[in-house]
């Protein structure tokens, strides 16, 4: 006979009465010795002397730091990490600011009139609640880095979440002394907060450490900080959070989560006590995770708070085209590759894409191999000239070229300067056309172009479609950011207490030990 969940009684040996009592997060849980084996109740025994566990209760709005909850003025310790071009749009933020977590904008590529577009939006509808913005290290478009911060600071933007920086530049020092501020008992009032996404020890320290002195220095002498700013610049690292960057999609190297994150960590807590801190650095976790159990290993490894990207691209407020949400969510873990990132293409950068469904990551590689092999447009051969012609660009290279400079006339007219110098210049902006456009083919859903779709994402994106097969959000039209997150933090804090179960000694059955969509078949008895 197939017992219900009704007709469960305590204490229960049965899977389905085991995920209840589990699955009651405000509850305690206590394991004890029966005459039929171990069982498990959620009253504490009269008699403790057969107690075998126990684990005390754990909401989801408790799993990480307490610091980083009150720092941002949220209840959960869950960001929606930026996904740049609006990916990350302002209905995503704006629906992950109501659930009571941390949203971050996706502006990185976009041009300023069009961040401003959303930072009056978030003025609108985000009065009280908090949200961040991307700002992305730029090399070869200094000019798009500066404008943003200009923004940021016009706008009283409060949070920025700074990516893809390998070293600090002094738009980003800037935004963040610009919110310095001496309170009244002589201690420092940080108004404007930085979580750094890193992904190496050496970057980290940078963020880590107070703003580098000749830096500083700069800023002053140029007016872009006051005196009292540059004097206490001393007493603050640069971010407030570090977010260890592990199998990501878009920029990535790729870290071991169990190896960076250790490291980091470390490295945190030695810098902390060199500079005595009033304020303690987070320390968040991003890349690879897309389950409860990943949220739960993150918070295990030592988090303050995660980070989620790849898995919100396939929800119903991202700023992505309905053909790449249904591409995303048939993808799994193995559907991804490397490819050239357009940003930095002369560098040899390369970001996480997916590959399931588009030509994109091997057309992306032919090019960053002609770049190399060649010094120009007039240097390669006629055959790859035309090939390249019809299959990429499906127009004239001296078209491509002319839509290029209209392009970076309005964005940083110094590209155009430099290309004309140079030829294999000129060929790279060329080549970063074909990488730009890919990415708004795919956002935007061109139907004519769907084999050069440049979708960043990673592994996490195919974890998560294993474990939402069979529950509601399955289907790409029920998955709601919100309502992603609220699983994936309850299935986590559900996750935690199997964990502390089993290391103290006690190994529950395998079908009460992992959390499911709230909309999935729990298990039964059979007999």
């Amino acid at each position: 006979m197939t017992a219900t969940i009704a007709d469960t009684r305590l204490p229960c040996t049965e899977p389905a009465g085991i995920y209840r009592l589990l699955n009651q997060l405000d509850r305690p849980l206590y394991v004890v010795q029966t005459p039929v084996g171990p069982a498990v109740t959620d009253e504490l025994p009269a008699d403790q002397a057969g107690l075998l566990a126990a684990t005390g209760p754990l909401p989801p709005e408790r799993l990480g730091s307490a610091a980083f909850r009150h720092r941002h003025g949220v209840r959960n310790t869950y960001v929606a990490g930026a996904m740049a071009g609006g990916i990350a749009s302002e209905d995503l933020v704006t629906a992950i600011a109501q659930a009571g977590c941390l949203g971050s904008f996706g502006a990185a590529g976009l041009l300023p009139e069009r961040v401003e577009q959303a930072l009056r939006r978030f003025a609108r509808d985000l009065p009280r609640l908090p949200f961040a913005v991307n700002l992305i290290h730029s090399p070869s478009e200094a000019a798009l880095e500066r404008d943003c911060v200009d923004l940021l600071l016009c706008h009283r933007v409060r949070c920025v979440e700074a990516s893809a920086f390998l070293n600090l530049t002094p738009h980003l020092v800037r935004y963040r002394l610009a919110g310095l501020r001496r309170g009244a008992d002589g201690s420092v009032e940080i108004e404007n907060r930085v979580i750094a996404k890193v992904s190496r020890p050496e970057v980290a320290e940078q963020f880590l450490r107070p703003a580098p002195e000749a830096i500083v220095e700069d800023l002053l002498v140029a007016g872009r900080i006051t005196a009292e700013q540059a004097e206490l610049a001393r007493r603050v690292p640069v971010a407030d959070d570090i977010t260890a960057e592990a199998d990501s999609g878009g920029h990535t190297d790729r870290r071991p989560l169990t190896a960076l994150v250790p490291a980091l960590l470390s490295l945190r807590d030695r810098v902390q006590r060199e500079q005595g801190y009033q304020q303690p650095i987070g320390l968040g976790v991003a890349g690879g995770i897309g389950t409860p159990r990943a949220l739960a290993a993150a918070y295990a490894l030592g988090a303050d708070y995660v980070v989620i990207g790849s898995v919100h691209q396939s929800c119903v407020e991202s700023g992505t085209s309905p053909a790449v949400r249904a591409m995303l969510a048939a993808a799994g873990i193995a559907d991804f590759a490397m490819a050239p990132a357009a940003d930095m293409f002369e560098l040899g950068v390369e970001l996480q894409v997916l590959k399931k469904g588009t030509l994109f990551p091997m057309r992306a590689k032919r090019l960053l191999e002609l770049y190399r092999a060649y010094d120009g447009l007039e240097a390669l051969p006629s055959a790859e000239r035309e090939r390249l012609e019809r299959q990429l660009f499906r127009r004239p290279t001296v078209d491509i070229w002319a839509e290029v400079e209209t392009y970076f006339t309005r964005r940083d007219p110094d590209q155009l300067r430099r290309a004309a110098e140079s030829p294999r210049r000129k060929m790279a902006l060329v080549f970063r056309w074909y990488l730009g456009m890919a990415s708004r083919w795919a956002t935007t859903g061109d139907p004519a172009r769907m084999a050069d779709y440049q979708v960043w994402c990673g592994p996490a994106m195919g974890a998560f479609n294993d474990w939402v097969r069979g529950s509601r959000l399955e289907a790409v039209e029920h998955r709601r950011v919100a309502d992603v997150a609220s699983e994936l933090l309850h299935g986590a804090a559900f996750t935690a207490r199997v964990q502390q179960l089993a290391l103290a000694g006690v190994r529950l059955p395998a079908a009460a030990s992992e959390y499911r969509p709230a909309s999935a078949k729990l298990p039964v008895r059979v007999s």
